[in-house]
């Protein structure tokens, strides 16, 4: 078994087409054809389910997958390891993020501390941080959802309230407080469905009894603040947007009922050399 049989066969089980990953490896594709069924061989266990033209990993094909792309990632490790303690290295940290607020405040001092490191940002979802953390994609992750996974350390870092803002002149502005249950009712603007942010609200909502009326959907805090400006209906708040953007919002309540908290936390896998 060699490593550049690994390599074809990754390639072909991610794509599941011979003929596009003969044409990604830059080879012919009988050769491919047949250095996969020499793996097979070697096996012991057909890897794929081919039907006609075309091929699916099967289920043995899948539990070699994670195998080989354990056995990459090891190898990929190593480079940056020795890379690193040869001083060759760019001094460079992928980080995803959900929440790109917190970045300028946690990221000042490490800067100043060290000049010379560059960092790469990707705005990305939980469930798609998760997998690029495991895979390597990327070093870090900063997520209000916590990511559960026995190769993942997930640190806490902040935990902030969530609060409610509403428009000018609405019968809440007068007041500073709310129980969550008196806005049953009313119409709310939030993030998309599947948003952890908008998970997280409408758990706090359940918990208060009611399923909200969402009447506007969106990804953009700003826009939202001005959607509740305008008389459209109110919203929920993040105390660090506020903090930043307090111009921006209308009139802010905090909620006294539920406990309306989300914790901000830093994830990273423990199977990845750190320099």
């Amino acid at each position: 078994m060699e490593l550049l049989q690994l390599h074809y066969f990754r390639t072909v089980a991610r794509l599941e087409h011979m003929t596009k990953a003969a044409q990604k490896l830059q080879i012919a594709q009988p050769s491919l054809s047949k250095t996969i069924s020499r793996l097979e061989e070697d096996l012991g266990a057909p890897l794929f389910n081919r039907e006609h033209r075309k091929i699916k990993l099967n289920e043995f094909g899948k539990v070699f997958l994670k195998r080989v792309d354990r056995v990459f990632l090891e190898l990929d490790e190593g480079r940056k390891e020795i890379l690193a303690l040869s001083k060759q290295q760019e001094n460079k940290i992928t980080l995803a993020v959900t929440i790109p607020r917190v970045l300028p405040d946690l990221l000042q001092s490490f800067l100043t501390k060290n000049p010379s490191v560059k960092f790469q940002q990707f705005l990305q979802s939980t469930s798609s941080m998760k997998d690029q953390l495991i895979e390597g994609k990327i070093d870090y992750c900063i997520s209000s959802v916590l990511i559960e996974d026995p190769h993942i350390i997930w640190e806490p870092l902040i935990t902030e309230e969530i609060h409610l803002i509403v428009p000018p002149g609405h019968p809440f502005s007068s007041r500073d407080t709310i129980k969550l249950a008196e806005a049953k009712n009313e119409t709310f603007i939030n993030m998309h469905t599947g948003y952890g942010f908008r998970n997280l609200t409408d758990q706090f909502c359940q918990e208060a009894g009611f399923e909200p009326h969402i009447a506007f959907e969106g990804d953009d805090s700003t826009v939202i603040g001005d959607l509740v400006k305008q008389g459209l209906g109110i919203a929920f708040v993040p105390e660090i947007t506020l903090l930043h953007q307090l111009d921006k919002f209308p009139h802010s309540l905090r909620i006294t009922e539920p406990n309306c908290l989300r914790t901000i936390g830093l994830a990273w896998s423990k199977n990845r050399y750190l320099s």
